[in-house]
């Protein structure tokens, strides 16, 4: 008996479909590859100015993180006078007696004038601090900012409206006028005033006071994001569902949150090293001697027509840092949100 044509078509089809693989599981096997962070991952990779601006902001920190062991195998430290100790190095009038700052094979980056300090070693401990304080300040910034604009913009209502109000005062607020008017009022209160601030005091404070102005940018651009999350079927699903507000936070909003708070972060930090640095240079802050950019760019300023060199090191490393990162903070966002991308 013959198989009609239609049958045998049928036979065929199904042996096609039984002997090649579902086109499901191709799809998870790729699945793995193209996920959104290593989508976010291949983007930044084939961004050349993202990956050197990367190398160049790890070299900063493994240069800042290093620096005593750094300055123990040159020899030196940013403390000791060594143009007080030894009077070749100055001469009458106290600027280096060698050209170039007085750089040489003992100082690498030369001499300070005046008191004879190492600028390598300084400038080593003065990206150190520099950085210690912008990174303390921009994780603080954005944990507070995390919790403040989810909080404000999930909860809504008065808790939104008082937040959003605070956030404005925040935001117009002239922030540098008040370190320089409040700073030394602050540190009447803390410390008497015929003793030394001690530097952990000044580190603290100045943390605490750039934080205390600077997590209103990242609360106002979440709030605003999860006031249009909170609204999506998602939230809607997981709220039917009898899901608590914190499980609804950590698991339905904060996983959609991270592409904003990480490019918030990234361009966070190199604002807040011009910040510090320009602190330090007004005099509110650190000072000398403790190693700082700002104090170094502060005192370069004073000799940098006798000698420009002193400002040279300092002023290029910083702003071969802050662009840097600021690319990286572009690259990032790009990697991230491709549809930024100009």
């Amino acid at each position: 008996m013959t198989i009609p044509t239609s049958n045998a078509a049928a036979t065929l089809e199904a042996a096609d479909v039984t002997a090649a693989p579902p086109p499901e599981s191709s799809a998870g096997k790729s699945g793995d590859g193209r996920s959104p962070g290593k989508l976010a991952w291949r983007r930044f990779k084939r961004d050349r100015t993202g990956v050197i601006s990367a190398y160049v902001v790890i070299f900063f920190f493994v240069v800042g993180i290093a620096a005593p062991l750094i300055a123990k195998l040159y020899g030196k430290d940013p403390y000791t006078t060594y143009g007080q100790n030894d009077t070749s190095l100055l001469d009458d009038f106290g600027s280096p007696v060698l050209p170039n700052g007085g750089i040489s094979g003992d100082f690498w980056f030369g001499i300070e004038p005046g008191l004879g300090r190492d600028v390598f070693t300084f400038l080593l401990y003065g990206i150190r601090n520099s950085l210690l304080i912008a990174a303390a300040t921009t994780l603080l910034v954005t944990v507070i900012g995390i919790a403040i604009g989810i909080t404000a913009g999930y909860l809504g209502g008065k808790t939104d409206y008082l937040v959003g109000r605070v956030i404005d005062i925040l935001l117009a607020f002239p922030s540098t006028l008040f370190f320089i008017a409040f700073w030394p009022v602050l540190l009447s209160i803390l410390v008497d005033p015929e003793e030394n601030t001690p530097v952990w005091l000044t580190v603290v404070t100045l943390i605490s006071v750039m934080t205390a102005f600077g997590w209103a940018s990242i609360a106002r651009l979440l709030r605003g994001e999860v006031l249009a999350l909170r609204e999506r079927e998602f939230v809607e699903a997981a709220k039917v569902t009898g899901a608590s507000p914190a499980r609804i936070i950590f698991k339905e909003l904060l996983p959609n949150l991270w592409t904003p708070i990480l490019i918030q972060a990234t361009l966070a930090l190199p604002a807040y090293v011009t910040a510090e640095a320009g602190l330090a240079f007004l005099g509110v802050g650190l000072t000398s001697p403790t190693p700082d950019w700002g104090v170094m760019i502060q005192r370069g300023s004073d000799v940098y027509q006798s000698d420009i060199t002193f400002m040279l090191f300092p002023g290029a490393s910083m702003v071969i840092f802050v662009i840097a990162f600021n690319l990286l903070g572009d690259s990032v966002r790009d990697a991230l949100d491709p549809k930024t991308k100009r």
